[in-house]
């Protein structure tokens, strides 16, 4: 990839001023490296040892007991982190006790609350309070069925004050998809809502609350948030047919009584916290466990070091229950953060929603998906004259690749004085690889850098790192934010196949993304590998012709798959989804191909385009490629309650 100018450069004085700078400094003082970044990235990789140590200082995370040794063992699969160590990650995120802002959350039709430092604190102790009485216990497992809300925020922490794990699954989850998760998992409590809004529109919950819980044996009892009811002003719900039933209020006590004692029940560095899924679109979702100590430690050097948050700054991230995006967003408490929670439809009433909340709460971070981006750009918003967004400094951008176009639309319509951190990682490490960087400068289409103490390499299809060129995302050396393990898979065959077996012999996490290093140190992903398309054996990113298609202003959406052929070929198949009024003519269909192969290759160009109505997406945002490919070439897709609009995918039955 060719380097052009960066669209953003931090100021000297910025740079210095940052906490991944002030880090920096600390470590080249004691270890005698180069005050330079790559310098840094090289020995945290390099060291490992001392690199996770340093930081765990550095973030003020202070365990209980102190670890014997950063680490023991060797390999992805044999290291152990920090052995000895007691700590507990609730204890981290409610260690600040005073009236500073904690939780600011919205609903779409209007609802806010407001709760401090203090007050938070409080409702996790009466929570944590009701979970003991209830019989919850260290280890066990406590499930919610809840939408974005602070009593989503407050269940997790008392449930992990314990040393529980907590699980959740956003409500617009069917029943398949939630018992294909926690049916795996049985929860002993369950935490849900009775209904939310989306687009003005409400959604009762508690039919398909009643109707999973008879297979869900292990749930002894069922709380209801009635949520729904505060945004309607209708009368709290009946809670016949769920099991020993009540109101998230009546389970907490009385608001005015005094908060009991909050203990934390220390546990050992990789004692189980979360359980995240994976998608589910291709069998029955991983239940994937990751632990206290990993999931605090990386997500402290990502927020604090990576996207420079301090305390009492407001981080915001739209995102559902059902994302690792969740998890990361309440992770920003232990760095002193106050959370902007949204609920509900980005876009209503109208698109600029989320940036109207960015100048109501003067957002320091503003987290957001490239797709809401590219629906902004699509309608011509400028966030930047009509939204005072003085506070904003960082947008951070996951679910797909960001195009080199969206970069742009960010800087010339958002904020010129802005550090735009596209970000990759995932469910599977409940953080990032690849991300954004204080100290360095922004590129058209690149991620800024890889994570410190990450040894992320792009192979080539014969193992080999390379450069410049397009390779598989594989990270070499092992990291605190590796899952625990996978649930129900007592000999680590599941975990293993999953990640290790690419490469034969050779201990390796393949993540299943295609990208490429520039020569800036940035990174470019070119979408999932497996994915990937091959017509005539070259290897194709499918984001590479996203960034074409979606840059035609006919187009508001796409989708690009490979059909296989008899003659054992790849046949490019794309989907797009047209402006209203904008019909797929032959000239359209030219304009399309002609703007593939100048803006891509030849070898990129569609065999078929076809318009449709919509685009298949999971739930947390990200088009469903495999499904799709599965569906024109005639075979089943398994877990449709993974997708957000699963009944789309009949239009592709027999389209090419």
């Amino acid at each position: 990839m060719s380097v052009s100018a960066p669209l953003w450069t931090p100021t000297p004085e910025r740079a210095r001023q940052s906490q991944m700078y002030a880090f920096l400094s600390r470590v080249a003082a004691k270890y005698g490296i180069p005050a330079e970044w790559e310098a840094l990235r090289a020995w945290s990789v390099r060291d490992r040892g001392a690199f996770w140590a340093e930081l765990l200082d550095f973030v003020e995370v202070a365990p209980a007991t102190p670890a014997s040794a950063p680490y023991t063992g060797t390999g992805m699969l044999g290291t152990r982190w920090f052995p000895g160590m007691t700590l507990n990650y609730a204890r981290h995120l409610l260690r600040f006790d005073d009236d500073a802002d904690a939780l600011l959350f919205e609903g779409e039709t209007g609802l806010r609350v407001r709760l401090s430092r203090r007050q938070l604190r409080a409702e996790v102790a009466r929570c944590a309070a009701a979970l003991a009485a209830a019989g919850v216990r260290t280890g066990d497992r406590v499930a919610g069925f809840l939408p974005n809300v602070p009593e989503t925020v407050i269940a997790m922490l008392g449930a992990a004050s314990h040393g529980a794990i907590w699980s959740s699954c956003s409500p617009d989850f069917g029943v398949r998809g939630v018992l294909d998760r926690f049916g795996q998992i049985e929860p002993t409590v369950l935490v849900v809502t009775d209904g939310y809004t989306y687009g003005g529109k409400p959604f009762e919950t508690l039919t398909r609350v009643r109707e999973m819980l008879p297979q869900l044996p292990s749930v002894r009892q069922v709380v209801v948030v009635p949520y729904l009811a505060a945004c309607t002003g209708a009368p709290p719900p009946a809670l016949d047919g769920l099991r020993n039933g009540v109101l998230w209020r009546d389970f907490l006590g009385p608001v005015d009584a005094v908060a009991p004692p909050l203990p934390f029940t220390e546990v050992p560095f990789d004692h189980p916290l979360f359980i995240l899924y994976s998608s589910g679109t291709t069998g029955v979702p991983k239940c994937i466990v990751h632990g206290h100590g990993g999931t605090l430690l990386q997500h402290m050097k990502e927020l604090m070091l990576h996207t420079d948050l301090r305390a009492g700054e407001r981080l915001f991230y739209f995102t559902t229950c059902g994302w690792m995006m969740w998890n990361w967003l309440v992770s920003g408490l232990g760095a002193g953060a106050a959370l902007v929670l949204y609920e509900g439809n980005p876009g209503h009433p109208t698109l600029d929603r989320l940036w109207a909340l960015a100048e109501q709460t003067r957002m320091h971070v503003f987290g957001t998906s490239a797709k809401y981006l590219a629906a902004c750009e699509k309608a011509d918003l400028h966030p930047g004259r009509d939204h005072d967004l003085a506070a904003l400094r960082c947008v951070c951008s996951t679910g797909s690749p960001l195009s080199s176009e969206l970069f742009r639309w960010t800087y010339d319509r958002v904020k010129r004085d802005l550090q735009l951190a596209s970000i990759c990682g995932g469910t599977d490490i409940i953080s990032c690889f690849i991300l954004g960087n204080p100290l360095l400068p922004v590129y058209a289409g690149e991620i800024q850098c890889r994570g410190l103490g990450m040894d992320v390499q792009a192979w080539d299809e014969h193992g080999r790192p390379v450069t410049g060129t397009k390779g598989e995302l594989v990270c070499c050396a092992p990291f605190p934010s590796q899952p625990v393990c996978f649930w129900n898979d007592p000999d680590g065959r599941k975990y293993r196949a999953a990640y290790f077996e690419h490469y034969p012999g050779r201990e390796v996490w393949r993540h299943g993304d295609f990208i490429e290093i520039t020569d800036t140190g940035g990174i470019v992903v070119y979408g999932r590998s497996d994915a990937t398309l091959n017509p005539g054996g070259v290897r194709i990113g499918t984001a590479e012709i996203y960034r074409v298609v979606e840059g035609l202003p006919e187009i508001v959406d796409s989708l690009v798959v490979g059909r296989d052929t008899p003659d054992q070929d790849v046949e490019v198949c794309l989907f797009v989804v047209l402006r209203p009024g904008v019909t797929l003519d032959a000239a359209l269909e030219k304009r399309i191909r002609d703007a593939i192969a100048a803006g891509a290759t030849k070898r990129h160009v569609p065999r078929h385009i076809r318009a449709v109505r919509a685009i298949p997406y999971t739930i947390s945002g990200k088009k469903v490629e495999l499904a799709v490919r599965r569906v024109l070439h005639g075979q089943d897709v398994p877990n449709k309650d993974a997708l957000s609009n699963p009944d789309v995918l009949e239009e592709y039955r027999g389209i090419v």
